[in-house]
């Protein structure tokens, strides 16, 4: 056994940190590799495994000294470098302002069958200049309510919009992690902020160099839940809306009927767009796999 070890040489690299999507608990993504090395040294097999770690925290609370348990968990995971504290300060703080999932699930399965109010989105235009220096705010905006996450997402949209700043974006992992995760916890809550991310990714997808986020975050993956969910609304909607419709012709005098219908109508085709523009926004790098 001793005389394979010596052969055995193995590397562990840090990778992203992020939130577990349901427990009060931090996931470490990291990846080991393994190569056995010949006589002479020379690597003769080798192996990598992408694996993770789930640090829980289920005593924090509002009293708890989030920047000293921190630097605990730090000191406490050889995964994570010190730079990473201050990544693990806005982590815990989300965690201490989500609610508790019980009170939170959604059925995946369940779709709305009433058309929804466009007023209740918010417009996915902002009068306000983003700034490379200010990505921070931005990343604080990303743990507070739908309407702070819609503002953020706009803001970093702006920026993404413009090539040359993609690297920086590219480079800011805890930025990009909050936007994955933002967009898989809250897509559902709103079109404008899933348009927003989708966006983002997608400015991402336009060059080869940055597809590597597109697949660790498996964004892919998401994107097709997401269409599935969107088309599953559409044929709803246009049910409701040809209902209403009949409803109208079969009572030609009434009033009412007409109200209704015209309504609906107007509901129906602001929400159609607003699902084309988040199509739009999906159109996610065509060679990228789906993982």
């Amino acid at each position: 056994m001793g005389e394979d070890a010596k052969f055995l040489k193995r590397k562990i690299r840090g990778g992203s940190i992020d939130v577990h999507p349901t427990e009060k608990a931090l996931i470490v993504h990291y990846e080991t590799e393994a190569t056995i090395l010949g006589e002479l040294g020379n690597p003769v097999v080798g192996d990598r495994k992408e694996c993770q770690k789930v640090i829980r925290v289920k005593n924090l609370n509002e009293n708890t000294d989030v920047p000293e348990l921190a630097r605990k968990i730090v000191d406490n995971c050889k995964l994570i470098s010190e730079t990473k504290i201050p990544q693990i300060e806005h982590l815990l703080h989300y965690l201490l302002k989500r609610k508790d999932n019980a009170s939170t699930k959604v059925n995946a399965s369940m779709v709305s069958t009433k058309l929804a109010d466009p007023g209740a989105f918010d417009s996915t235009e902002i009068d306000e200049v983003a700034h490379l220096t200010d990505l921070d705010d931005y990343l604080e905006l990303l743990y507070e309510d739908t309407g702070d996450k819609l503002r953020a997402s706009a803001l970093v949209l702006q920026l993404a919009r413009n090539p040359d700043n993609l690297e920086e974006l590219f480079q800011n992992e805890t930025l990009v992690g909050a936007l994955a995760r933002v967009l898989r916890e809250d897509w559902r809550k709103s079109t404008d902020l899933a348009t927003n991310i989708a966006y983002i990714f997608f400015c991402f997808s336009s060059f080869s160099n940055f597809h590597s986020v597109i697949l660790h975050f498996k964004i892919g993956a998401l994107t097709m839940t997401i269409i599935e969910h969107e088309l599953q609304k559409y044929d709803l909607w246009t049910e409701e809306l040809q209902q209403k419709k009949r409803l109208m012709l079969e009572n030609g005098q009434s009033e009412e009927a007409r109200i209704a219908y015209e309504t609906s109508l107007g509901k129906y085709e602001t929400l159609v767009k607003k699902q084309e523009q988040l199509f739009r926004g999906k159109n996610m790098g065509v060679n990228i796999p789906i993982r």
